[in-house]
């Protein structure tokens, strides 16, 4: 496997002169994708520097150097006034011990700055300028306050579709580049905004149960109660080193890891920690996150699933349509093979949302339980039979019977059980889940049939409840569309860990259930392509 390197752009050899000296010191705080330095107000390289509070300065140890973003402190506690506190995200990119000496010096504003000012003013930008601002984002040269100039300036329709062709490239040449020196290279992935969608847990051991090659690196929850890795990581280890991983895709065919690890595409990793609280997920940008990721692994085949209903991300087909235009726009351009299906997203998949109770799901569906939610079944087995289509020798209409063979055999199973043994078994019963202690039932005010389930409330409702930082917190939903409740009938359980969580989560459900009921006629209809 080849690995094209642009991954130590930030850390490199030691080459300038040192302008000070202090003594390096981990402070504990977790600032998420940002490297945060802290100096004492009277430290006399502060003082002499003419530092000022959020500008940005290099640090230099250990032969290596990162840029950080600088915090003025008051505090002896925190920093004395002869040393450098870095958060824990900065410090461990130095690898070095508390106590050793680096040099600080005021950083150079990223030479892309300029061409962010253009995109500012509504102006296009030029390939070489993508890779210029997507660069000095992998490098950590801009702030919080840059990045989210960028993101507001992409966000929309603020880029046209070569402007995304060119975003996407400059994201994959900023991080590795895999190529595992196959023809046949698959992986899935759903725009998201559905709660419990969690095929590809099942999608991944199928493909690599019957031969195929499915690197699979997933992403944490940027505003779901569960992202994909979230759930693996209560089965198995989903923060392993590269390497490792490497090893186990080629003995195992596949894996479910977290893709922070690999340095595939780390711009978007960056840009994702000033989307995540703006809640901002554009077209443009949603094409080059998904694409960066999936073409830095050597994903040669993709099939990428985009639910539309009354409460996903996309609710109408001239949307879908419109936005599955532009996926293959820059897939054709990237030289990526994409099936775009478009599905229901009319309500969550499966019962469980929630990292504890998602596992739980997919568990269920590969040991072929009765108690399996059968929409998490069915849609898995599709996308993984399209995939399996992308093999030339395997004729059109037949993968869905293969992987449901594969399925129902318990082959799927058994590779499930090699991955998550290679990964690194995390304790779970999914028997008997290790749920939140508190919960609490939302009922049905009267009888009828569930017309209705806005998927956006009642994913706000499970990360009120804790999810996913709280592994066991989440809803258990009882009854999905089309089915008929009686009044005083409980429609989903809600658990949490922490009384304030369950308190938060019990006031939004007393302000919106998210269930509608009603007559059958008032089912709401949505054409889909399976």
């Amino acid at each position: 496997m080849d690995l094209t390197a642009s991954a130590d752009a930030v850390i490199v050899a030691q080459t300038a002169p040192s302008t000070a000296a202090l003594s390096l010191r981990r402070v504990a705080i977790d600032t998420y994708r940002e490297n945060v330095a802290y100096l004492h107000r009277d430290c006399a390289i502060y003082r002499a520097e003419g530092f000022q509070a959020l500008s940005k300065i290099e640090v230099r140890a250990n032969g290596r150097r990162i840029l950080a973003s600088l915090n003025v402190v008051d505090d002896h506690s925190i920093v004395g006034c002869h040393e450098l506190g870095l958060s824990e995200d900065a410090f461990s990119q130095l690898d070095v011990q508390d106590g050793h000496t680096a040099s600080v010096a005021q950083a150079e504003a990223p030479a892309s700055i300029e061409a962010l000012r253009r995109k500012l003013a509504g102006e296009r930008l030029s390939r070489d300028e993508f890779r210029a601002i997507v660069q000095d984002i992998a490098d950590r040269r801009y702030s919080k306050i840059e990045l989210t100039a960028f993101v507001v300036a992409t966000n929309r329709d603020e880029l046209d579709r070569e402007e995304v062709y060119f975003l996407t490239e400059a994201m994959v040449a900023s991080g590795r580049r895999l190529d595992w020196h196959e023809h046949l290279v698959v992986d899935k992935h759903c725009i998201g905004g559905i709660p419990g969608n969690r095929t590809s847990m099942l999608v991944v051991p199928i493909l690599a149960a019957h031969g195929l090659l499915c690197p699979k690196t997933s992403s944490r929850a940027i505003t779901s109660p569960a992202g994909t890795a979230d759930t693996m990581e209560v089965l198995a280890k989903v923060e392993l080193p590269f390497e490792q991983l490497a090893d186990i895709v080629r003995e195992h065919r596949g894996c479910l890891a977290w893709g922070g690890s690999a340095n595939l595409s780390p711009a978007d990793d960056v840009l994702i920690s000033v989307e995540r609280p703006l809640a901002m997920d554009s077209a443009g940008q949603m094409v080059a996150s998904i694409l960066s990721k999936k073409i830095a692994a050597g994903s040669t085949h993709l099939v990428l699933d985009i639910p539309i209903g009354p409460s996903a991300k996309v609710r109408s087909m001239p949307e879908a349509q419109r936005l599955r235009r532009l996926f293959e726009y820059v897939a054709g351009r990237m030289h990526l093979s994409l099936d775009v299906v478009i599905t229901d997203g009319r309500q969550p998949i499966g019962n469980g949302i929630g990292p504890v109770l998602e596992a739980r799901d997919v568990m269920r569906v590969l040991e072929n339980d009765p108690e399996a939610p059968n929409d998490l079944r069915q849609k898995s087995l599709r996308l993984a039979g399209r995939l399996i289509e992308c093999n030339p020798d395997i004729r059109g209409g037949d993968g869905f019977a293969i992987a449901r063979d594969i399925l129902d055999s318990g082959r799927a199973l058994s590779k499930m059980r090699a991955i998550i043994a290679a990964q690194g078994q995390n304790p779970f019963d999914h028997h008997s889940p290790q749920l939140g202690a508190l919960s609490f039932d939302i009922c049905a005010q009267s009888s009828g049939v569930v017309t209705g389930i806005d998927n956006h409330q009642i994913a706000r409702v499970a990360r009120l409840a804790g999810a996913p930082k709280v592994i066991g917190a989440g809803v258990d939903l009882f009854h999905k569309l089309g089915e008929t409740v009686n009044a005083g009938e409980a429609l989903y359980r809600v658990y949490a860990g922490y009384p304030s969580d369950l308190e938060f989560a019990r006031q939004a459900c007393l302000k919106h259930s998210g269930y509608t009921l009603g007559d059958s006629s008032e089912l709401p209809h949505v054409f889909v392509e399976f």
